[in-house]
């Protein structure tokens, strides 16, 4: 990629962190050149496993380090919004980890608070710009009338109060961590849905152990979306319309293959590998919008990311009203 590396500044040192950190190395467009942890300790060993230069013992620290061009903010969910707000505070453009904040308020914020200052800033899903989700995006129009969206985001966690899923402090529940996934892709493909209708069972904590989704839209079509806790789904997705479905294969979310099927005539593979978990495309996406001066991306664009939020709010309105 053209241009000077730009300088990132990773804010957290958990998991998600250090899998930003390892594919951003598969990249030429940025480079990791400071961590902030709340503990001088934690970061010191984030820094020391990655090779990151500069390690603060505060986010604020991070969120002022003159060498930092951007900040990707790596925090539980729940800290999101003050986190962001932090680092915006400081100046500087942000990538923050999916999902963007707890609810369509805290997004809103967020939104308001970058556009007043001029500050680059997007919601990390980074499966909108791997390479087999852009070249779905292209397909579609050969769809024909779009119908429906099928999608789901299933994972096995053993039972544990003190794990962040099951944790209603963190921000557990299978919606939020999980389901943000299928939303977002139900989102990129129809657009915000304008009727929700959800149903909900709880784990042991009283966070959402599995949801199922039904959005309806205003053109007519559909999407049948779920996420659990509870059990390892295909994580599979599909689109389908009048003249021709896409079947994506599991992880969806992940780099993967697809195939288009028409209603009549030969089906069509697509098969794309990628080196690394597939972070780096994100990454790449931001260092692009920087370099051109632009305040967002229009492959996760603010108002959608609200959108979701809204989307999501309504889902956990729902459950709770029915508890």
């Amino acid at each position: 990629m053209v241009g000077k590396p730009v300088r990132w500044g990773i804010m957290g040192t958990g998991g998600i962190a250090g899998v930003f950190a390892e594919d951003l190395r598969l990249t030429d467009s940025g480079t990791v050149v400071a961590v902030g942890s709340r503990s001088r300790d934690s970061a010191d060993g984030f820094a020391d496993r990655f090779g990151v230069g500069t390690r603060h013992g505060s986010y604020e620290d991070l969120a002022n380090d003159p060498d930092v061009d951007v900040v990707y903010v790596a925090t539980p969910h729940p800290m999101h919004h003050a986190n962001t707000l932090l680092a915006l505070e400081a100046g500087k453009p942000v990538l923050v980890e999916k999902p963007f904040t707890m609810n369509a308020a805290e997004a809103r914020e967020l939104v308001a608070v970058a556009r007043e200052r001029g500050l680059f800033l997007m919601e990390a899903m980074w499966t909108r710009f791997l390479p087999h989700v852009r070249r779905i995006r292209e397909l579609l129009g050969d769809l024909g009338d779009l119908v429906t969206v099928i999608a789901d985001h299933g994972q096995w966690f053993a039972e544990d109060p003190a794990f962040r899923l099951f944790a209603p402090e963190l921000g557990g529940g299978a919606l939020l961590d999980l389901g943000v996934y299928p939303v977002s892709f139900a989102s990129m493909v129809l657009g915000a849905p304008n009727r929700v209708v959800s149903l909900s069972d709880p784990a042991f904590t009283g966070v959402d152990a599995q949801t199922s989704m039904l959005l309806g839209h205003a053109s007519g079509a559909q999407a049948v979306l779920s996420c659990s806790l509870c059990a390892v789904g295909p994580t599979t997705a599909t689109i389908v319309g009048t003249d021709a479905r896409i079947e994506i294969e599991g992880a969806f979310y992940a780099p993967t293959s697809f195939t288009v099927i028409p209603r009549r005539g030969e089906r069509t593979r697509f098969e794309y590998t990628d080196e690394g978990r597939g972070l780096r495309h994100e990454a790449d996406e931001v260092a692009l919008r920087l370099r051109a001066g632009e305040i967002e991306s229009p492959l996760m664009p603010l108002d959608e990311t609200v959108s979701i939020m809204a989307t999501m709010d309504e889902v956990l309105a729902q459950t709770a009203t029915a508890k």
